[in-house]
């Protein structure tokens, strides 16, 4: 799933590729992906593309006076073509979802692999109407974003750390990696209680968080569209590499598993060498 770092390098890409082309067509092709009706799609055709910018996972990119509103989900994409087929796209066919070409040639696509259909394209007057970014939380890397911030919004919180960095009501742009790279790099456990962090240990996550996502934009900085997905995973530490040895200690990372996701941890530099409960490998042992 595209998260902050690489949404980010996405908007970065955008915005040195987009702004002053003109709009030539908008062609839907999934049936799925279009969340919003008026405006139609064809108010943006004719028009000339300005700055795209950012709301946590949501790419929000200016043409004319509206704004075509993006959230990738979990195996959406945005493939840039310098070029576009001469052939129109099938609807219904492959992985292709919504295509925009430009005047003068070239354009780009949003994709979705797999058969979970929620990417999601909005046109909307202003981005605050799509309700995923009137519900976002503060983003993690806004420079007024200080530590006595984060503080309180884990103040009261009854829920595990782990979820909490993903809700994106309460922090917007982190999702399942990057959660797992922020707890892995401040030594907490994922399912340890949000109200039980003391100020050293609030701090330490804090400064977890900043630096694990400003590290991460540093490396999509100036990285092709389509190499992204591979630099990301390039850079995790923990993330997606369960039996493998931690970087840092080099005790073997472990998983916990649910229905539709994992995390990924270390015993030693996380949990004091203590393995989480599986409970989904426990149901199935019972």
């Amino acid at each position: 799933m595209p998260e902050l770092p690489e949404v980010e390098a996405l908007r970065e890409f955008l915005d040195e590729h987009l702004p002053g082309r003109v709009v030539a067509r908008v062609l839907p092709l999934a049936v799925s992906v279009l969340k919003t009706y008026d405006p139609p799609l064809s108010a943006l055709e004719g028009q000339e593309a300005g700055p795209t910018a950012r709301y946590g996972k949501f790419l929000a990119l200016r043409i004319g006076e509206l704004h075509l509103v993006t959230h990738l989900a979990r195996a959406g994409w945005l493939r840039w073509q310098d070029a576009l087929p001469d052939r129109p796209p099938r609807p219904g066919k492959g992985p292709l979802a919504l295509r925009v070409a430009l005047e003068g040639g070239g354009g780009f696509d949003l994709t979705e692999a797999g058969t979970q259909k929620r990417l999601a394209v909005y046109v909307v007057r202003h981005p605050a109407e799509v309700p995923g970014i009137a519900r976002l939380g503060p983003d993690p890397l806004a420079e007024d974003f200080d530590r006595d911030a984060f503080a309180a919004l884990l103040a009261g919180e009854r829920r595990q750390i782990k979820g909490v960095l993903r809700d994106q009501g309460v922090l917007a742009g982190i999702g399942n990696a990057y959660s797992d790279e922020i707890l892995h790099a401040a030594g907490v456990s994922p399912f340890k209680p949000a109200s039980a962090f003391d100020e050293e240990q609030t701090t330490r996550l804090y400064e977890a968080v900043r630096d694990t996502l400003r590290e991460a934009v540093g490396r999509a900085h100036g990285v092709a569209a389509g190499r992204l997905k591979a630099e990301k995973k390039s850079g995790l530490r923990v993330h997606g590499r369960d039996g493998e040895p931690c970087p840092v200690c080099g005790d073997t990372i472990r998983s916990v598993s649910f229905a539709d996701s994992s995390l990924q941890y270390c015993p030693t530099c996380q949990t004091g060498g203590r393995p989480l409960a599986d409970r989904r490998l426990s149901r199935l042992l019972k």
